[in-house]
């Protein structure tokens, strides 16, 4: 989950938004101005509960939040880095990168967003019964009384046993913690979230058939995602048990092809892409570092008679914006690293000097050498000299 605009930091952590957070806020304004607010609050200006819905919309946001910042903080008191929180159209993700040291570690981190949401409820509770008790108003009243149910059901929901939700983590550290293996905790989940998830599609598509009721489509889309979400962690659980041990350095395409910052683009497409079926290439400065990543659809937007003069190193992304990779680093965490700049591919780094590449296909390739009941051999490949040796390059 990408960010499409940043917010700034909370305690050290970046926060922001997707961009499909706009969806779910105009829907929770639109909403709220024109069926919730009027209901509880009758008589008021279009404008009043447009305006009131838009300031409970930001405060429902920044409840959400608060959740993701419970999650974050918690995890990294016991050491998990917290890389940001998004915001987005069904809530709210922590990046967290590595994992719980200990299966209480993994619960209480679980069970941190939920209890922060139902603290919430109970706040917002207390503050309704406050401005009712104080003849502050039936609107702001209605505002406040949502704001509290919404709260103790994201709190709820969340609960529930099967993954992604924080329920099914919370299953998860317990399967953990009572059988000492952290892998079979995740199968569990991932295994109670994809039935949780057909009985969201189920009971949706029965609101549907019974009322009529089109909003039955949401609740069917929720079940959707969290089926599809629950198989991603069940296909992660099973791939950290086949690649344990593996090592970056043992996949890694070396030598790669790769381009120099002082060769022009023109010079680079007809000496090397056009004999390579790569997609991505390493940029390396004439000392020998890495500089960045240049990709065959970044080179294809230099204008054919501006190719003899831009240079390589004017068209490449720059190595902060990829993700970078030790050969020591375990296999089954590089796939930030493959995302990162969305070239499928992260260049392995050893003493400062490009030691290889490693790409999606180098990870497919040794879960399947896993599936055969071997891992994959660096000694025994074949290599060849040359900076130019063939590599699959994001393929």
């Amino acid at each position: 989950m990408r960010q499409s605009a940043r917010l700034g930091q909370l305690a050290g952590i970046p926060i922001g938004v997707h961009w499909s957070v706009l969806v779910i806020m105009l829907l929770l304004v639109q909403g709220l101005a024109q069926l919730i607010l009027p209901r509880g609050a009758p008589g008021h200006a279009p404008a009043v509960y447009w305006g009131v819905a838009v300031v409970v919309a930001v405060l429902f946001l920044t409840a959400l939040l608060a959740h993701e910042l419970a999650h974050s903080l918690v995890a990294r008191h016991y050491g998990v880095r917290v890389r940001s929180i998004t915001l987005w159209l069904l809530g709210g993700v922590s990046q967290l990168d590595g994992e719980a040291p200990h299966a209480r570690a993994d619960l209480l981190i679980a069970l941190a967003g939920p209890l922060v949401s139902l603290a919430g409820a109970g706040v917002f509770a207390a503050a309704t019964a406050a401005a009712s008790a104080s003849g502050a108003g039936p609107l702001p009243v209605t505002g406040l009384a949502w704001l509290a149910v919404v709260n103790a059901i994201l709190g709820v929901f969340n609960l529930l046993p099967g993954a992604p939700l924080d329920g099914g983590r919370v299953l998860a550290a317990v399967v953990w913690w009572m059988r000492g293996d952290r892998a079979a905790g995740r199968r569990a989940a991932g295994r109670a979230g994809m039935v949780l998830g057909g009985l969201l599609i189920a009971a949706g598509f029965a609101e549907i058939l019974l009322s009529g009721n089109l909003s039955g489509l949401w609740l069917s889309a929720l079940g959707w995602f969290v089926v599809a979400a629950a198989h991603a962690e069940t296909t992660d659980a099973v791939l950290r048990k086949t690649l344990a041990g593996v090592r970056v350095g043992d996949v890694m395409t070396t030598p790669p092809t790769c381009g120099y910052t002082s060769e022009s683009v023109g010079g680079f497409v007809a000496a090397v892409v056009r004999h390579h079926p790569h997609r991505t290439f390493p940029v390396l400065d004439l000392d020998g570092r890495l500089v960045g990543l240049v990709s065959l659809a970044r080179l294809a937007k230099v204008p054919s008679a501006d190719r003899g003069r831009v240079r390589l190193g004017d068209v490449s992304t720059p190595v902060d914006r990829t993700g970078v990779l030790d050969p020591a680093d375990p296999l089954i965490g590089a796939a930030p690293a493959l995302q990162a700049g969305g070239h499928r591919l992260a260049p392995v780094v050893s003493d400062g000097r490009l030691a290889g590449i490693v790409t999606s296909h180098d990870v497919a390739r040794a879960t399947e050498l896993a599936g055969l009941g071997v891992t994959p051999d660096r000694g025994g490949a074949a290599t060849t000299s040359g900076s130019q040796a063939p590599a699959d390059l994001g393929r």
